[in-house]
This record gives structure tokens, sequence and C-alpha cells, in this order.
């Protein structure tokens, strides 16, 4: 194995990944990155990785791990300044734990998230979903509409709030706290002072919002996912409250979130591929394959990192004990070496071989209902698209991690526009 040496011009060339205007289209500068500096370290203690092989392997390696800033590796707050990155939504979350906590976490909640338990949701999304599409306008074809506020937005947030049990009329809280706290997820030198006082403030609201129910879930238990977590804790202390709560909270933000962003994405690229759109509406078996080339060429989840728990071996570089490797999936996903002809979209590619949802240990629970959702969302949007167009430019959302649009207005082909 081999040593690299820091090198000040990957530092520099790190920075204009998360330039504010790159966010639109990243993907020429993870081409140029990947090409030229695929195993890069930029500063002492963080390696970054942009090929699919090297970002699986490390996934997959259980040297690789999460900080857990309760230990005392590295003392209070400095493993979040080591990895350049904002707070984490709740330390005592699944997403910030090893085995044998993370197994026992994980374990607890597998169940409801199994490819059979989502099947059984599929007659409840399409519900929501064709609800959602007449609230747009009719169907959303006859005079156009906002696709993320209309539908790819809300049909998430319903579909988890259900399965955990939240009010109706508590949800427009729930998604101003989680935009909050996803974008904390972003490295710290990109978050101003104002957005921190937001994702504390926002991490305090929800933390209370969600500790508020549980008095009322113990009189009453339902058949939703916080009171099966509840009879959890109160039955013998294999589930801590903070750890019930930090679980509620990972699954209503990345139940949402993600799902948002993949249904834009998946719109976006077929109206920005018309013959890969015709292709789809001609043959809508295809839709399922669609969704997963969607999350090959454009995933929600742009980087992934990793704590090196022990020093390892990366593509021949030794990575000592201590360092963050950070892991530019967007970048893997479009890597030759995983598929040809890669920054091509489209519907016939085979693509379920991709880092969308992650890899190891920490593969993301929530991936059957993500592609239940989006695969619903687009066959019930499929008679509607060939007869709509963008409404001037795609806005999306500050985030680089969790990437995604804000807004994309629809309206009907025939009137004016750009596509």
């Amino acid at each position: 194995m081999s040593e690299l040496p820091v090198s000040p011009d990957d530092l520099r060339a790190l920075a204009t990944l998360f330039a504010p205007g790159i966010v639109a289209d990243p993907y020429p500068a993870y081409a140029r990155w990947r090409a030229e500096r695929p195993v890069a370290r930029p500063r002492e203690r963080l390696y970054v990785l942009s090929r699919f092989a090297d970002c699986e392997a490390v996934l997959a390696d259980p040297a690789f791990g999460r900080v857990e800033e309760d230990g005392a590796r590295l003392g209070p707050g400095r493993a979040r300044a080591a990895a350049g990155g904002a707070a984490a939504p709740n330390a005592r979350s699944m997403l910030r734990l090893n085995p044998p906590d993370h197994t026992r976490l994980r374990r607890l909640v597998s169940r409801a998230f199994t490819p059979a338990r989502v099947r059984e949701l599929s007659p409840r999304v399409a519900t929501l979903t064709a609800e959602l599409l007449d609230g747009a306008g009719g169907g959303g074809a006859r005079k156009g509409f906002d696709l993320i506020s209309g539908l790819a937005l809300p049909l998430p947030v319903a579909v988890i709030s259900e399965l955990l049990g939240i009010p109706p009329g508590d949800r427009p809280r729930l998604v101003t706290w989680s935009a909050a706290l996803a974008r904390a997820l972003d490295p710290g030198f990109l978050i101003t002072d104002e957005e921190r006082l937001r994702q504390r403030a926002a991490l305090d609201d929800f933390a209370a919002y969600l500790r508020g129910l549980l008095p009322a879930r113990r009189r009453s238990p339902g058949g939703d996912l916080i009171s099966a977590l509840i009879g959890v804790h109160d039955s013998g202390a294999s589930l801590t409250e903070d750890e019930l709560i930090g679980m509620c909270m990972l699954l209503l933000i990345a139940g949402h979130e993600t799902t948002r962003s993949l249904i834009g994405g998946a719109v976006l690229a077929l109206l920005r591929h018309p013959a890969e759109l015709a292709a789809l509406a001609a043959d809508p078996s295809l839709t399922e394959q669609a969704v997963e080339e969607v999350l090959r060429y454009d995933p929600p989840v742009q980087m992934f990192s990793r704590f090196a728990l022990r020093s390892a071996e990366v593509a021949g570089v030794t990575v000592p004990a201590g360092s963050f490797v950070l892991m530019l999936a967007g970048a893997a996903n479009r890597d030759a070496a995983l598929c040809a002809d890669p920054d091509r979209f489209s519907v016939r590619r085979e693509a379920r071989h991709h880092l969308a949802f992650g890899h190891g240990i920490h593969f993301c629970l929530g991936a059957p209902l993500a592609r239940l959702e989006a695969a619903i969302a687009l066959r019930q949007l499929l008679p509607l698209l060939p007869r709509l167009r963008i409404r001037g430019e795609p806005e999306w959302k500050p985030n680089t991690v969790l990437r995604g649009l804000e807004h994309l207005w629809l309206e009907p082909a025939s009137a004016g526009g750009a596509r």
C-alpha cells in the first residue's frame, strides 16, 4: 500500500464541487474529477473517491463506519469539524451508529419496509397520487402545475406520515423541519450562521413534537410504526427513548426528501429526453426500469461519507485510522466501468446496480418504498407528460448532498415557454 500526499490542488478542485452554480448540473465537474483524481487527498484525514468500484468497496468494508460522537475517540464536536460537515440530525439515529447498535435498531424497523409489506401499500399510494394530480389542476395537463408542490413532495410526505401515524394537520411543520435538517448534511463551510440557527431550532422543535406524541400513543396505541416502536421501548430496554425519537426523525426525513427528488428528477429527465418519454409511454412495462435509470443517472443522494475505524487500503492507497472518506455517488454512478455510455439517459437500460441507495449495512431501508412511490407516480403521469413541457428554468434546492428540485413548473405543450 502507498501513502497518498496531501494536494492543495485537490482541495481547490473540491471546492468547485460545492460552488453555488453547480447544483443544476454537477456531472461535468464530476467527470473531470473522476478522470483527473479518482483517489484524492485534499487535506489531512480526508480522502475523496469517485470511481464506482472504490466507493462500493468502502461502503461494504467493516473497516469504515460512522463517527459516534458520544464516544471518546475524537472528543465533542471534533468529528464534525474533521469531516467538514454540519451537525447531524440526531446522534442516536440509526444513520449515525455502527454495529452492534446499528444492527439492533435496523432490525426493529426492517420488517416495516420489506418488499412484501411495501407492496401492500400500493393501492393507497395509487389513490393518494390520483387525488394529488386531480388537486394539481384537473389532471395537470389543462392548465399546468408545479410538479414538486403538487405531487413530488406531498405524496411521500403523506405516505411516510400515515405509516408513522402523523396527523395531516401537523405535516407542514414536519416538512419545514426536514428541509432545515436535510441542509445540515452539507459541508459545514456552506452553512450560514442563520441556517445553523434554523437547524438547531428545527432539531429541538422536531424532537419536542415527537416526544409530545408519546403519551397519547401509550394510552391508545394504534397500528402505526410509532406505536410499535413505543411498544418495543416499553417492553424492555432494547430501544431507548432518545433512539426512538432519533428513529422517527430519520424515517420522516429520509422517507420523503429523497423520494421527492427522485420523482422530480424522473419527470425532468423524461421531459428533457422526449425520445425516452415516447418509449416509456409506448411501453409502460418499462416504468420500474426507468426508475432505476433515474436513480443511476441523477441520484437524490449525491455523496456518502465514512470514517476509518482502523487503517485500511482503498484502491491501493493507505487510509489511516481516524480519516474520513467522501464518496461522490453522483460521479460513481456515471463511471464508464459501471455501464456503457453512462452520461446517456435510457429507460431501456438495466441499471439496477448503482449507489443511489448506498451499499452495505447502511443500504437504505426505504428503498422498496421509494421505488414503489416513484413507479406509481410515473405511471399516473405518463398519459399527461407528452402533453406537458417545462415552463422556465427548473429551480433547485441549495443542497449538495441531498440534491433535488425546489420547483418544476409544467404547462401544456401548446403554451409558450421553454423546455
